[in-house]
């Protein structure tokens, strides 16, 4: 399908729109919509927030009011077709009179999946999807990967050096970080653009998750740092399998209904301090045989709670933890242009390792980007929109 410049144009608004949802409207999908007159010329926008109920196509549209009729409604996904929350959307855009709707990709939502075009091409309307699919698809990922299987995408982040260490060799050899469950010691490692960039990676996160070890050592905030509104907190995990988590930690200090702590031998008396300060215990069992509590339980828990999205910030232990779990669904590894080389400088994981070249976890869709002089490495280890997502490209 062949589109105009000035529809790319129209499109790339949409999606800016879309991107001021970000959290926002999880767990609904981040959606941005513009309502472009008969004369060309832009008479409203709108994009979603969850709170705000209202989806962005009906935002934009009561923006255009009567100069919507006879005019064209871009959108980054598909409008719906069902009753939610809110009343089919389009029925608001049958109702407004528009002609011509440019669609960036179909809802993976199966309650809609195609269904919502399908409604507006029978009342007439020319619909046309596909325009700046691939930045569409990835700007509501996680989105894809709840509404699918209720599971949050999870993400591996990690900050490192060329040779692939996240920590130089601490002074105590049973310190934290020689376990590989600490941070860098000896100051950062990547550079003061790529920290920057993780805060807006953990702003359109709905949850982060490190190891007890990590807090231990390193006595991190966990906090969404970009000063940007949230519909809700950024959610805290730790993986805590015998609840070690220090009382004057500044997680505990800072929690607001924000911190949740996984373990597998809950002591009562530990439990009880850690609750009476709001934090949330949740007990389960063991997995892997690593003494961790089991992340694919962690992870479908979260589903439960709503949370579309995950950053795992761990160490060595609990990134290996976390890929031999087979929960990773992405990864986003920084690079910093430094060796640290030596048998006892921490890696990026630490553990019993795929045992031959063809069990290795492979990163596919690699993106590259740069932050001042280090890099990053963006990529996937499965397609976030599962089996549906050749069948919707087949539509788009």
């Amino acid at each position: 399908m062949t589109f105009s410049a000035q529809d790319e144009q129209f499109m790339r608004q949409a999606l800016e729109l879309a991107r001021e949802g970000a959290a926002l409207a999880s767990p609904n999908p981040r959606v941005g919509a513009v309502v472009v007159g008969a004369r060309g010329d832009v008479v409203g926008r709108g994009f979603h927030i969850y709170d705000g109920v209202k989806h962005a196509e009906v935002l934009a549209l009561e923006k255009a009011g009567a100069k919507a009729r006879g005019g064209t409604l871009y959108i980054n996904l598909e409008p719906c077709c069902h009753q939610g929350r809110t009343a089919p959307c389009t029925d608001a855009v049958i109702a407004a009179g528009i002609k011509r709707v440019v669609v960036a990709m179909t809802d993976p939502n199966p309650r809609v999946a195609g269904r919502g075009v399908e409604k507006l091409s029978t009342a007439a309307i020319t619909v046309e999807t596909g325009l700046l699919r691939d930045e569409a698809r990835r700007l509501n990922e996680a989105f894809a990967k709840y509404i699918l299987n209720k599971l949050p995408l999870v993400t591996l982040k990690s900050g490192m050096t060329l040779d692939g260490k996240i920590a130089p060799p601490p002074s105590d050899p049973f310190s934290p970080s020689m376990l590989g469950i600490g941070g860098a010691t000896g100051g950062w490692i990547t550079s003061v653009e790529a920290r920057k960039h993780v805060q807006q990676l953990r702003h359109e996160s709905d949850s982060i998750l490190v190891g007890v070890g990590t807090v231990i050592a390193d006595d991190p905030l966990l906090t969404d740092r970009t000063g940007l509104p949230r519909r809700r907190p950024l959610l805290r995990v730790v993986l805590d399998s015998r609840l070690r988590l220090p009382l004057e930690s500044r997680l505990v200090k800072t929690v607001k209904d924000d911190v949740l702590v996984f373990c597998s031998f809950a002591e009562e008396k530990k439990r009880k301090a850690l609750e009476e300060r709001g934090i949330k215990v949740e007990q389960v069992a063991l997995g892997l045989g690593d003494g961790r509590p089991d992340l694919k339980k962690i992870v479908a828990k979260l589903g439960e709670m709503e949370i579309t999205s995950l950053m795992i910030e761990g160490g060595a232990l609990v990134n290996w933890a976390a890929l031999a779990s087979d929960i990773v669904d992405k990864v986003f590894l920084y690079y910093a242009p430094k060796i640290l080389a030596g048998a006892g400088a921490v890696p990026f994981a630490r553990g019993a390792g795929f045992r031959k070249i063809t069990d290795a976890a492979v990163i596919k869709n690699i993106v590259l980007h740069r932050f001042g002089e280090d890099f990053a490495v963006e990529g996937y280890l499965r397609d976030p929109y599962g089996p549906l997502g050749p069948a919707l490209q087949e539509k788009q």
